[in-house]
């Protein structure tokens, strides 16, 4: 009796450890991806800083957006064919406008005001991205005028949380990582969840037009409870000084210094400045080459392709380069943001006039693919200046006009791109003379602010 009832219990631990084994072999894909992407968020001390949660956030919120956007990839506020009327395209330029004009002038002061409201300013853009795509799931069915209102305001609520999170970097930074290097990390995780939530949400569109607006609230409700659990030093300014940087020594030391009772965005120095005026070159050039290629691609594909083929191969390497940018600044050691900058719009120039006296299919894909390695990793070091010599109290304003800056530029190229005659070489030696502007205007600054070791300040809020 006793042998047959130890026989059952041996039985059933046997039948019980085979259970857990394959519920071990089945759960670890998903534990095993969880720790393996815990640990390179949280590599080099970004787990300590809080960095890491500020990378997790970001993913969200990339997944979040991409959602949105292949939801509304087939509606008229994000459709703009080649084959329509070069009318319609401006039109689409002057949309885009709209979330930096409100931007600019009411986000940013609105956020300098809430200095220890970081995170719930950052749940608050979360949070109406989710409500906003509930009223998108019925317009986008519909057709009906809301859908306008509502993607606008997804846009602005998109672009007041990059402003938010740009800002909080430099309270996160881990002593062992430059400013450039963790905004890379940041971006490239955005980007990764990006691209792992675009074929579900393109599986979810096959469903039905609404069910990648309800991934998309799922989505950014999570982001909205994960954006709380961000370290309290990101509201907390204590031990951090406010700066006064002004453009000359003048300003800085003389009897103008008692004037200036707030610091104001004329007194960021000359290094962000220039930066901003290389990065304007960059994103006016990306806004050329899209909209002129656009156009010159449809009338003249490559050979042995279809036009849709043709743009679809320069995008392809537009976005390859973008990405590659961002990989490269998460592991770029440099702390000198000045002289990246200056480098790759020297590489982006040398490549222009290359493929605009040997245009050729080939040159076009490589030009794409500089430009965007060289868009991203500007970017990412005009960002990190921002962070290093901008004073605290108005570091918000200043990402959001510097946004608009860009994508004003942005516009401006696309616009020139536009009327352009779709001739090949004339138009990419008008892409090179974009970027010469650029670097001529900015070299010599950006070089002085290196010179004068930009990095000592590197930690002034």
């Amino acid at each position: 009796m006793a042998a047959a009832r130890a026989s059952q219990v041996s039985g059933s631990g046997r039948f019980g450890g085979s259970v857990r084994a394959v519920g071990r072999a089945l759960h670890f894909p998903v534990t095993g991806a969880a720790r393996g992407i815990r640990k390179a968020t949280h590599a080099q001390g970004a787990g300590e800083s809080g960095l890491g949660k500020l990378i997790e956030l970001h993913a969200v919120n990339g997944a979040g957006d991409v959602m949105i956007t292949v939801a509304l990839a087939s509606t008229v506020f994000f459709s703009v064919p080649t084959d329509e009327a070069r009318g319609r395209v401006a039109l689409y330029l002057a949309i885009t406008m709209a979330p930096f004009t409100v931007l600019a002038p009411v986000i940013g002061p609105l956020l300098d005001r809430l200095p220890h409201g970081r995170r719930a300013a950052m749940a608050g853009a979360m949070l109406a991205r989710a409500l906003l795509a509930l009223v998108l799931s019925g317009a986008v069915v519909t057709g009906s005028l809301e859908l306008y209102p509502a993607a606008l305001g997804v846009l602005v609520s998109s672009k007041a949380y990059g402003v938010v999170r740009s800002a909080v970097v430099p309270r996160l930074l881990p002593p062992r990582l430059s400013l450039v290097k963790a905004n890379s990390r940041v971006t490239l995780g955005g980007l990764l969840a990006t691209g792992v939530a675009a074929p579900v949400a393109g599986g979810l569109h096959a469903l039905g037009e609404r069910w990648p607006l309800y991934g998309a609230f799922v989505i950014f409700i999570a982001g909205t409870f994960l954006s709380f659990t961000l370290p309290p030093k990101v509201d907390s300014a204590k031990g951090e000084d406010t700066a006064l940087l002004a453009a000359d020594e003048e300003h800085l030391h003389g009897p103008h210094r008692k004037a200036l009772k707030r610091p104001g965005l004329r007194t960021v120095g000359p290094a962000v400045t220039h930066a901003l005026g290389a990065n304007a070159a960059l994103r006016c050039l990306t806004g050329f080459l899209i909209f002129f290629l656009a156009f010159l691609l449809r009338e003249h594909p490559m050979t042995g392709q279809s036009g849709a083929a043709s743009l679809g191969l320069v995008a392809v390497a537009a976005g390859a380069g973008n990405a590659l940018g961002t990989a490269v600044g998460a592991w770029l050691r440099s702390r000198a943001p000045e002289i990246i900058i200056v480098t790759v719009l020297a590489v982006v120039l040398g490549t222009a006039i290359t493929a605009a006296i040997f245009f050729g299919a080939f040159l076009v894909a490589c030009l794409a693919a500089v430009a965007g390695f060289a868009q991203a990793l500007a970017k990412l070091s005009l960002d990190a200046l921002i962070q290093r010599d901008v004073p605290e109290l108005v570091r918000t304003s200043a990402f959001a006009r510097s946004e608009t800056l860009l994508q004003m530029s942005w516009v401006f190229g696309g616009a020139v791109g536009i009327v352009m005659p779709l001739n090949g070489t004339v138009g990419l030696w008008v892409a090179a003379a974009i970027v010469a502007a650029g670097w001529l205007t900015t070299l010599r600054g950006l070089l002085a602010s290196a010179r004068h070791g930009g990095a000592s300040k590197a930690r002034v809020a």
